[in-house]
């Protein structure tokens, strides 16, 4: 039985099956991800990449929420991104070959999929459609950014927790996330590095302004467009 035979019975091989960038890959390369690709779980809490650790795989939420972050010298935490399941991150670093500026770190129990570097470099080598896909990754992951410079630059912690939100929709980088989030709003805070208290404020606040609904474990967003515009600090 080959990689693709298996696929069915195989919840990793699954996982890769539905990833974005499978439908431009050959058969044959696919069945190198699948036979390199190897997952690891992670109870919530746990470091799954330190800061300054050797940026030696692709990374991928099969299941879970985790936070990508650093801590300054003084000890204060900036969270630059939350990751659903279904979402591939740290291509840049593995480009670069250089130790990951940041740790990455689960929100709740998490299991990942660590492809090795050398079959992420074969792939950007050996196939065209991977590497436009790459491109449009990178590029959506350079907007993120920007956008989140702003945000932070505002100082808002309503339109923080918005951004939070609005930017686990976004389609390149996160493709699975349904309008019903599962998330706790300790977890919210987690991923805006504020306490539960401050998260707690924020969200009821845009739930006021009719943008979410605030649920036990969970939230559902009620007008993304208008979450959106709200995390941008445009009148919604």
């Amino acid at each position: 039985m080959n990689v693709r035979q298996a696929t069915l019975c195989n919840p990793l091989l699954e996982f890769l099956a539905s990833s974005p960038w499978r439908e431009g890959l050959t058969d044959e390369q696919f069945d190198r991800v699948c036979a390199d690709a190897v997952t690891r779980t992670f109870v919530a809490g746990a470091t799954i990449c330190l800061r300054e650790s050797p940026s030696e795989h692709w990374l991928a939420v099969v299941d879970g929420l985790v936070k990508v972050d650093t801590v300054a010298a003084d000890g204060r935490a900036t969270t630059f991104a939350g990751v659903p399941g279904g979402a591939w991150f740290g291509e840049g670093a593995v480009l670069k070959g250089e130790p990951r500026p940041y740790a990455v770190v689960a929100i709740r129990d998490s299991t990942i999929a660590f492809v090795p570097r050398a079959t992420f470099l074969w792939l950007v080598d050996n196939s065209h459609a991977f590497s436009r896909w790459l491109i449009d990754q990178l590029n959506a992951r350079l907007a993120y950014y920007v956008a989140l410079v702003e945000g932070l630059r505002l100082g808002d912690v309503n339109t923080r927790v918005a951004y939070c939100l609005a930017e686990l929709f976004n389609p390149q980088l996160y493709p699975n996330t349904q309008l019903r989030i599962e998330i706790s709003q300790e977890e919210i805070g987690r991923l805006t590095g504020m306490v539960r208290q401050t998260a707690y404020r924020a969200l009821h606040e845009l739930e006021k302004a009719g943008l979410i609904r605030v649920q036990y474990g969970s939230i559902e967003v009620l007008d993304l467009d208008g979450l959106k515009k709200y995390a941008l600090g445009a009148p919604t």
